[in-house]
């Protein structure tokens, strides 16, 4: 049993097993801006797994995200054939990579660790973001995290280098034809 099992327990089903609590933190981060400083992790058990570690130059973010289907905006005249006129768009990048892309926005200076999901409603979903320091003189002495001081990391949410990142790239499978993902599609379509 993991120091963690009661929460990770709680967290599987939390409709069920905190309806009041979840109830309550629905209302309340309803009426709160899209992007909120957290000053502990909401899930623990995920946050540890994830990294987070209680030292300074480590935050955690929750940030909001519109859910449900996204539309192209109408181009009226103009003389466009109809082929180009969907209004249906394909979303390729996943909710939790999107929030991770806005924190980052919102805390230009600091770097996206990891995110796990909290919770979703009708029209929201929540992520709480784990964002580090690269600068800091704690993580850069931290033999378990100064690997994100290296510059080749400073963006890597952009670049598709968090774990939504690389699921969404198809890194993480597994099976037949997932060869052709590495290092990159694109790459692997232009080898002869």
């Amino acid at each position: 049993m993991g120091v963690y099992q009661h929460i990770r327990e709680a967290w599987k089903k939390p409709q069920e097993t905190i309806p009041e609590l979840w109830r309550e933190r629905l209302l309340e981060w309803r009426r709160e801006p899209a992007t909120v400083r957290v000053e502990r992790p909401t899930r623990l058990d995920r946050a540890r797994s994830l990294g987070y570690k209680a030292k300074q130059g480590i935050i955690i973010v929750r940030q909001r995200v519109l859910r449900g289907g996204h539309t192209r905006p109408q181009i009226h005249g103009g003389g466009r054939r109809p082929k180009r006129s969907g209004t249906r768009l394909s979303l390729r990048k996943s909710y939790q990579l999107i929030a991770e892309e806005r924190a980052n926005k919102k805390y230009e200076n600091l770097t996206v660790l990891n995110s796990y999901w909290v919770s979703r409603d009708g029209k929201y979903a929540w992520y709480e973001v784990i964002l580090v320091d690269p600068e800091h003189p704690v993580i850069r002495s931290d033999p378990s995290l100064n690997w994100i001081t290296a510059k080749k990391h400073l963006r890597r949410v952009f670049h598709g280098k968090t774990s939504a990142g690389q699921k969404m790239r198809g890194l993480q499978q597994r099976g037949k034809g997932v060869r052709k993902a590495r290092p990159s599609r694109r790459a692997h379509e232009r080898r002869q």
